[in-house]
């Protein structure tokens, strides 16, 4: 797609908004107009004396549709307000173009509840909030009220969190399989079998080295998630030096939440739910994404329905209270139909958290890769499997608590965990709000560190793929001084205001 910008340089704000109406597609910006072709998008900002005049035109086999808008030039005009006007001209000429309506309007960010937050720290009530999302930023009345919903249950989350808080995230990249969508640095289990005590060794030594910089430095270990691919891909004695390793390196009393994403059901054995309750976890994750066999063998998942089941009912019996379960909707071959059976099955087990994802059409998922992702196709259907998911979740006492979206996602949807009162995912909110430290063990893990007193982020990230970090572990136990470095302020600057961080 040819993307032309006159009187303005928003390039990225344009091709995000190019995004909402053609995802997936590459965009090249051109200068010369005369030869925009089939397909192209022009977008020009004409500054008048009293007004700035925002004109959007898109083309595509031979259809032009337009789109205007207007705002006063005031000396305090500001970009944002271009941004808006661009973005209200876009949304007027695609949906001539294309006939749809993005649910979140002229949003493009992946934390829409940023904004909401922010209106309401203004002094904006729920009902001006609201107002002003649907009219200004053109978004749905029903997302407006998802994203205040779950700004308010964020807010109390984030409370929780204080001047020496930080998560740990430790990655374990192996699967039994790839699923089709998958874009993840993960690895088929059964090939890397000989790298897997490797792995755990070092990865335990990462676990001991960061579990010494948060003695050192004074931290407060808030919360702990597990993740993958599928921890539980692992064999016991594997898990149980992990989880051993985490027991003896950090101080475990005042833990707010343990998650462990177990992930695939059909990896989950009543041995290996006895190490993880063992080591202390408090929220076990078991995502069949679908409970329909056919869209499950389509989309390249090694296990049935009956699996799941099974796994959901020997963790209940191991005594685990919270259990969260993953399910995508727009996944190929389902349809709002067999996903309500999906949800209706689902609930019927009462688990204590439900997050509901939009598929994701990733560059380098196999989905994409062999040409199967459809875009647009079935958008409709997938908003009407994702409000009936909702309301069913409402109905049985589960409440929004964390929210964010993806680029090319079918429908511009979002993605949304829901709980019973008590049992939000901590972690969650705090990677997505940034809300302090998560330090990061494993390949492909990124730590993300946060002074207290600002909103600054630096990173440090490990060796992507497993055999890396093996080969190149010095590295990785080397990039900690970082860490120690950045709370001392010895390298990086305080942005917030010159202050040193708190140590206490």
């Amino acid at each position: 797609m040819k993307l032309y910008l006159v009187g303005h340089t928003l390039r990225y704000e344009t091709g995000n908004l190019c995004f909402l109406f053609f995802p997936g597609e590459k965009l090249q910006v051109e200068a010369d107009r005369s030869q925009h072709g089939d397909f192209y998008a022009i977008t020009r900002v004409k500054k008048g004396q009293r007004f700035v005049h925002v004109l959007v035109i898109l083309g595509k086999n031979g259809k032009c549709t337009k789109g205007h808008a207007v705002f006063l030039n005031q000396a305090l005009a500001s970009k944002r307000e271009t941004e808006y006007a661009l973005g209200k001209a876009f949304l007027n000429a695609g949906e001539a173009l294309c006939g749809i309506r993005p649910p979140w309007g002229i949003l493009t960010g992946i934390r829409p509840v940023k904004i909401a937050e922010h209106l309401l720290q203004t002094g904006m009530q729920a009902e001006q909030a609201t107002k002003y999302m649907t009219e200004k930023l053109l978004v749905r009345p029903e997302k407006a009220t998802l994203c205040l919903r779950t700004a308010e249950k964020e807010a109390r989350i984030r409370a929780l969190s204080q001047s020496n808080s930080v998560s740990l995230y430790i990655a374990i990249p192996f699967c039994p399989t790839r699923c089709l969508y998958c874009s993840f640095i993960s690895h088929d289990v059964e090939k890397m079998q000989k790298l897997l005590p490797d792995y755990v060794e070092k990865l335990c030594a990462e676990l001991h080295a960061i579990g010494n910089l948060v003695r050192t430095l004074g931290l407060k270990l808030e919360t702990i998630y597990v993740g993958g691919g599928t921890p539980t891909s692992l064999s016991v004695p594997m898990l149980t030096r992990i989880f051993d390793t985490v027991r003896a390196s950090f101080t475990l009393e005042d833990l707010r939440e343990y998650t462990v994403e177990a992930g695939r059901p059909d990896t989950i054995t009543p041995e290996k739910l006895q190490v993880i309750r063992a080591s202390g976890c408090t929220r076990l994750c078991i995502n069949p994404q679908t409970l329909n066999a056919s869209v499950l063998k389509t989309i390249g998942r090694s296990h049935t329905p009956e699996q799941f089941f099974q796994a959901f009912s020997v963790a209940r019996q191991e005594g685990f209270t919270s259990i969260n379960c993953d399910l995508i909707v727009g996944l190929p071959g389902d349809t709002a139909k067999s996903f309500h059976q999906t949800m209706d099955q689902l609930m019927s087990l009462s688990p204590e958290g439900v997050t509901v994802h939009t598929l994701a059409m990733k560059r380098s998922s196999r989905l994409v890769s062999t040409g199967l992702a459809q875009y647009a196709a079935h958008s409709a259907e997938v908003n009407q499997m994702l409000e009936m998911a909702y309301s069913q979740l409402d109905r049985a006492g589960l409440s929004p608590y964390y929210l964010y979206r993806q680029r090319n996602t079918v429908g511009n949807l979002e993605n949304t965990g829901f709980s019973k009162p008590g049992h939000e995912g901590l972690y969650n909110v705090f990677i997505m709000d940034e809300t302090h430290t998560v330090l990061a063990a494993g390949a492909g893990g990124v730590t993300k560190m946060r002074r207290p007193q600002g909103t600054h982020i630096e990173r440090v990230f490990n060796f992507k793929y497993p055999y890396e970090y093996i080969a190149r572990f010095d590295q990785v136990i080397a990039r900690k001084e970082k860490v120690e470095e950045f709370y001392h302020g010895s390298v990086f600057q305080d942005l917030s205001g010159g202050g040193q961080p708190s140590g206490d």
